[in-house]
């Protein structure tokens, strides 16, 4: 497997972004919870600072647990309206299983809120930062998040992606950095060694730790 850990692909990642080290208008956005620890490494090496997005992914449980949509922090819901119809979710289930995702993101922002400040991104370039992209759909909200906040530019970061998030999210980015393509991904954790599940407060202590390291132009108040 090409990855010993989470931290082991930060840093791979982070090799290929070296573009982007040292300038102050640089943030790194990490996609709680498995991005974070990527994230963190990628922030640390290129010496900017590091915040997270909060997005949450649609399932249909009835349909093989399908990702049908995703939900992010601002509000912002996308949803694949043509794979609901293949799969027969209806409009009313679709609503109800976004507010369920739409509440948890509130929850998990007052949970990350209440440790890190919400970064303000206006102006600033966004390396977007997952451990990896199987359909894309939790990024695609991220991206429309982030959209609204007027950043200068977004940045899609990820150690493995498939080509089909790829064709998909390259277009809504700047530049798209993956250290391996495949295609499919059946699931993210099969391409490391050690995928333990991240914490909360795993989150919260990488977001206390990187806040005290000494890098420039660190956010302010939450643009969303």
């Amino acid at each position: 497997m090409p990855f010993r850990d989470r931290a082991d692909a930060g840093r791979q990642l982070a090799s290929r972004l070296a573009a982007y080290a040292g300038r102050e208008d640089v943030t790194v956005l990490a996609l709680p919870r498995g991005g974070v620890p990527v994230g963190f490494e990628v922030a640390k090496l290129l010496g900017v600072p590091l915040d997270v997005l909060i997005a949450r992914r649609i399932v249909a449980a009835d349909s093989d647990h399908m990702t049908i949509g995703a939900v992010a922090s601002g509000g912002v819901r996308v949803v694949d309206e043509e794979l609901c119809r293949a799969l027969g979710v209806s409009d009313k289930a679709v609503a109800w299983l976004a507010d369920v995702e739409a509440r948890e993101v509130e929850r998990l922002e007052r949970v990350y809120y209440g440790c890190h400040k919400a970064p303000d991104i206006r102006d600033r370039t966004l390396l977007l930062v997952d451990d990896g992209i199987a359909t894309g759909a939790s990024m695609r909200a991220a991206v429309t998040a982030v959209e609204q906040g007027r950043p200068a530019g977004i940045v899609i970061a990820v150690p493995v992606a498939s080509y089909a998030a790829y064709a998909e999210l390259s277009r809504h980015a700047r530049e798209f950095v993956y250290c391996y393509i495949r295609d499919p991904v059946y699931s993210v954790g099969l391409w490391y060694e050690d995928y333990a599940p991240v914490s909360e407060q795993d989150v919260c202590r990488l977001l206390g730790e990187t806040s005290r390291e000494p890098t420039a132009g660190r956010p302010g108040a939450s643009a969303w």
